[in-house]
């Protein structure tokens, strides 16, 4: 059997949406349905003014305006409190409402208690055509919300039919003329037709509203990809903006290095060490360009094994160690025994890079490399007696192409050196902290929880994610 309407649409946010949109369709109609009730209830008195019980008249006619006033400050109310609000409010108050309009379906189906039977065969067709005209009126007005049009076509059809049914059944006892169970015949099957029109409307509205909602979300999703290639472009401006910048002092000192050397080839052994320091620069830029370039396209690879913390201190040592005498700094190392599963390189690449930051932005005293163990698990702290970083800057050092202003040393890099720690720490889930003080020194720790493989490819895509997605 084949679904009525249309089936579930696609989210709760979607269809919240979508129910309030048909509410406010429907009570957008409301007052002028009020009008047109309000301007038959004389119609109706007139008609039948000389046919029907004065006292019936009055009784019906007041309950007429009852409803139709009930239904006006309704419609007070959603214009004052509700018409400007969101979805929910509007679900919330056609919930408290939504009887109302059955109860006036109701009211004029009592109405053929004034005249089935009763009036002459003119003024019963009078009120037939009114009532047929009333209920045809409500497929227009109502079919916005499915409900409430089968709600009032149902209770208006159905307590008609009722009266009717009791008048030739329990007064007359079946003894009336023939074309009584005719009229009910007819009555049956408008009934039925007009229920079929209100749902095909209805569904012609929600379809509608859907695919309002959906362009709405498109256009949404368009904006949201457009300022993302926008923002994009800002930063690969930026980014080479920054590149061109950095890059132009180690490649300018190697171009004249190279010229003083092809001018004056026995200075070589005093030139020799500041070549190689102007390549060590070069390729330190080229190193995090890659490393930023590797995390934003997502072909980081991940090894998890177990990862012998004294022996990764022993090797970054062994990297770190003169370059930090060369600065005239002493460099300490404490190693715990322990293990970690982690990937070994990304784990070196996050702690070199923290070392590397530490000697660069330490004038004097020393940097220290240590492993500990904790209630929490194992950890790598990296210490140093450089100039800190004052808490303004504290969150945005790991930004991409952050430089903490006024900082000696900033020159030399992308301000790529802690995005790439964040993020490369963030898929392994070895959580980054720090402490420091102006003028006193850092410390940056490393939470070394074990890393699930399954959850850091979940996080390295994530990421990538994140990035091409974001506002």
């Amino acid at each position: 059997m084949k679904p009525e309407i249309p089936p579930a649409i696609a989210t709760p946010a979607e269809s919240r949406w979508v129910e309030s949109e048909l509410i406010r369709s429907l009570m957008r109609t409301a007052r002028n349905t009020q009008v047109a009730s309000l301007v038959l209830i004389p119609v109706f008195l007139s008609v039948l003014w000389n046919d029907a019980p004065l006292g019936s008249l009055v009784l019906w006619s007041l309950a007429a305006l009852a409803i139709v006033g009930a239904r006006f400050w309704v419609i007070r109310r959603y214009v004052q409190h509700v018409m400007a609000a969101g979805a929910d409010a509007h679900l919330a108050f056609f919930e408290r409402y939504q009887l109302l309009w059955p109860a006036s379906a109701m009211v004029w189906g009592l109405s053929t208690l004034l005249y089935f039977d009763r009036a002459s065969l003119d003024d019963q067709f009078v009120c037939w055509l009114v009532l047929a005209g009333l209920a045809m009126f409500s497929i227009n007005s109502l079919s916005s919300h499915l409900r409430t049009v089968r709600r009032y076509l149902d209770v208006l059809a159905g307590t008609a039919l009722a009266v009717m049914l009791w008048r030739i059944g329990v007064e007359l006892r079946f003894g009336g003329p023939a074309y009584h169970f005719w009229i009910i015949a007819l009555l049956g099957i408008f009934w039925q037709v007009l229920r079929q029109a209100g749902l095909r409307l209805h569904i012609t509205h929600r379809k509608n509203f859907e695919l309002q909602f959906r362009n709405s979300q498109l256009i949404d999703s368009l904006t949201r990809q457009t300022q993302a290639a926008l923002d994009a472009v800002e930063i690969k401006n930026r980014f080479l903006a920054s590149a061109a910048h950095d890059l132009r002092q180690p490649v300018h000192a190697l171009g004249l290095y190279a010229d003083w050397l092809g001018s004056e080839p026995e200075l070589v052994h005093q030139l020799a060490p500041k070549i190689v320091e102007s390549t060590k620069a070069v390729n330190a830029l080229f190193d995090s360009l890659f490393d930023m370039v590797r995390l934003d396209s997502g072909k980081i690879k991940l090894n998890i094994e177990p990862v012998d913390l004294p022996r990764l201190l022993h090797d970054l040592e062994l990297q770190y160690r003169p370059l930090a005498e060369a600065r005239g700094l002493q460099f300490r190392v404490h190693a715990t025994p322990g293990t970690v599963m982690s990937d070994p390189i990304l784990l070196s690449r996050i702690v070199g890079n923290l070392v590397s930051n530490a000697v660069k932005y330490t004038p004097h005293g020393g940097v220290l490399l240590a492993s500990r163990s904790s209630a929490r698990g194992c950890r790598i702290e990296v210490w140093d007696t450089g100039l800190g970083i004052a808490p303004v800057h504290q969150r945005e050092i790991f930004r991409e192409f952050y430089k903490v202003p006024g900082h000696a040393g900033t020159e030399d890099g992308f301000g790529l050196g802690l995005y790439i720690v964040a993020r490369l720490a963030t898929i392994l889930g070895h959580p980054v902290g720090l402490a420091s003080r102006v003028g006193k020194g850092t410390v940056f720790r490393l939470l070394l929880k074990p890393t699930n493989p399954q959850d850091a490819a979940d996080r390295a895509a994530a990421s990538v994610a994140q990035l091409v997605n974001m506002p």
